[in-house]
């Protein structure tokens, strides 16, 4: 991705529901009807007529079977112009970031002028897969008119039976079985991050995001939500300010038994969506709107899954900064997503380390030290929660807004995701 660009594309606003709990107030709803409320807050917030969306790109890793395309769901349930197109991307847990970029590139190739994009998940309705054994057999009955002894042939079909039952979905790499949980305790190993050390970067994301709420910074980006029953949500519903060292020590370890992993210093499983409006920054002029940022550049890259599957930003943001013409020394805040406090510190570890720049980056200097005081100055993942497909877009705008109102210059991301994936940006005030 070109540094600079003839047409560019600027983030004009971002707006996403409370992040809870799954299986919490969000039960009834599913991941389209969350990014239904967080694009319908988008809306309502910078006043946009509907019919002014010309295209929504959409991230999402538990997508709905019977309506996959979350993006075009958007533009019919909230009656947008019958025109408006719209696509869903899946890039794990990236898949927020890859969907807020691909608008900006789709508007800085001239295709469209305004579109929404962001990304939402519900793990409170993530579908329990059958055994494709059982699928296998049942199919022919459901979709022919079967007779008595097709019955008798399917039931044939599934002995033995006892391995019929629908299995427990787990957050596991398909190609390694390695569960997410165990490779943060296999990078806290490789980089000596002690458990002292993952539980104080849990009580700093806790104390962090709730001095945010207290302050009103998340008034801007944070739409309330009407559940089904008619229950209002306004508020983020993970964030704990009274968490301490002292409680998160007594957690037990969840992947190894003498392990330094807890639920304290992890991301739990969340409901939520965020969305994020950009425009080319001609057209935002022309409507009156105050461009927040744009992007200045992005890069996204795989490593081995068999080696640190969650590494892939200790190589993702030093792309994107040597894209973006600057050093780690030029960024004003750093965001770094929080799937495990394990996994962020090495992530930072690895910046810090001239070995890994020169075993894994070919460079003869290490990236640099991050000020801890400009790493996720309001907290994340481990304490906000992390709806899969909405984490991305969500930290564009906390960092959108947060470089509008500090009058800060740059803000540096970084995501980690399944299959190696690193995902990692650049923002520049406008």
């Amino acid at each position: 991705m070109a540094t600079k660009v003839a047409r560019r594309a600027v983030i004009v606003a971002g707006a996403r529901t409370p992040f809870v709990r799954a299986f919490s107030e969000f039960t009834r709803m599913d991941s389209i009807d969350l990014a239904d409320s967080a694009v319908r807050g988008l809306l309502e917030r910078t006043g946009l007529p509907k019919q002014d969306v010309q295209a929504i790109v959409w991230g999402g890793v538990i997508l709905p079977s019977g309506a996959p395309n979350i993006a075009r769901e958007i533009a019919l349930d909230l009656e947008l112009d019958a025109g408006c197109e719209g696509y869903t991307v899946t890039r794990a847990c990236a898949s927020g970031l890859q969907a807020v970029v691909s608008a900006a590139a789709a508007i800085e190739r001239g295709e469209y002028d305004i579109m929404v994009a962001g990304g939402s998940d519900s793990t409170s309705n993530a579908e329990i897969k059958l055994p494709q054994k059982l699928v296998h057999a049942a199919a022919p009955l459901a979709l022919g008119k079967p007779k008595a002894k097709d019955y008798l042939t399917a039931a044939t079909q599934l002995a033995p039976f006892f391995d019929l039952m629908p299995r427990r979905p787990q957050i596991a790499e398909r190609t390694t079985g390695e569960v997410m949980g165990e490779s943060a305790e296999k990078m806290a190993r490789i980089h000596g991050i002690s458990r002292g050390a993952q539980d104080h970067f849990a009580a700093t994301s806790h104390h962090r995001a709730a001095a945010a709420i207290a302050s009103g910074r998340f008034d801007r980006e944070v739409v309330p939500v009407h559940t089904p029953d008619g229950t209002a949500v306004s508020r983020d519903g993970l964030v704990r300010p009274d968490t301490s060292l002292a409680k998160l020590s007594e957690l037990a370890p969840v992947f190894a038994e003498s392990g330094t992993v807890t639920a304290g210093n992890s991301s739990p499983l969340t409901d939520g969506a965020s969305a994020v409006l950009l425009m080319s920054e001609e057209k935002a002029r022309v409507l009156g709107y105050e461009p927040l940022a744009a992007f200045r550049s992005w890069s996204f890259v795989s490593v081995d899954p068999r080696d640190q599957v969650l590494i892939g930003p200790a190589v993702s943001m030093p792309r994107a900064l040597d894209r973006a013409g600057m050093s780690l020394a030029d960024i004003d805040f750093v965001d770094i997503h929080e799937a495990f406090a394990a996994q962020t510190l090495s992530v930072v570890s690895a910046l810090a380390s001239h070995e890994w720049s020169k075993t894994r980056l070919d460079r003869d200097a290490a990236v640099g030290e991050i000020d801890p005081a400009k790493l996720n100055v309001h907290g994340g993942s481990v304490s906000l929660g992390h709806p899969f497909g909405a984490t991305g877009a969500r930290m564009v705008t906390t960092m959108a807004n947060e470089l509008a109102l500090t009058g800060k210059s740059t803000a540096l991301l970084g995501i980690c995701a399944a299959g190696g994936i690193g995902a990692s940006a650049v923002l520049e005030r406008v």
